[in-house]
């Protein structure tokens, strides 16, 4: 199995095991060694009580996307710190895409930056994560 094979392996894995993304009815649009792109379309059940998009939402997209792009080695991986800025407001019926792209990854450690953008291409959110590896695997290999 070659590297974006098992990206692929790793990401079925997890999705399959993922009640809460797939629960928030995210979509998986691209994944890679270290890189993942996910969307979600914004619900009304997702609006905060000024009738935008709660945050809390937006980064549960930022941090699936980062946990995506983190797990596609094939080795578990959690957040281990994680930081978000919202630069936008998300309104009902906006299409959130999230892209994560690693930055660096040694020993166990690594450092993914995620951007959260509508469907117009405006950025509403920018969102880094530290990652940390943990025992355990996807995919049994020998």
């Amino acid at each position: 199995m070659n590297e974006q094979e098992l990206a692929k392996a790793c990401t079925q894995s997890m999705w399959d095991n993922d009640a809460a993304s797939r629960g928030l009815g995210m979509k998986i649009e691209e994944v890679r060694p270290g890189y993942a792109r996910l969307s979600m379309t914004v619900r009304t059940d997702m609006l905060n009580g000024q009738k935008i998009a709660h945050g809390g939402f937006m980064f549960t997209l930022a941090d699936s996307a980062f946990a995506f792009s983190c797990n596609s080695y094939n080795q578990f991986a959690v957040a281990q710190h994680c930081a978000v800025t919202f630069i936008a407001p998300g309104f009902e019926g906006d299409i959130l895409t999230a892209e994560a792209v690693e930055r660096d990854r040694s020993s166990r450690s690594g450092i993914y930056d995620v951007t959260v953008i509508n469907q117009n291409g405006e950025k509403i959110a920018d969102f880094r994560g530290h990652s940390r590896t943990v025992k355990g695997q996807h995919i049994p290999q020998d």
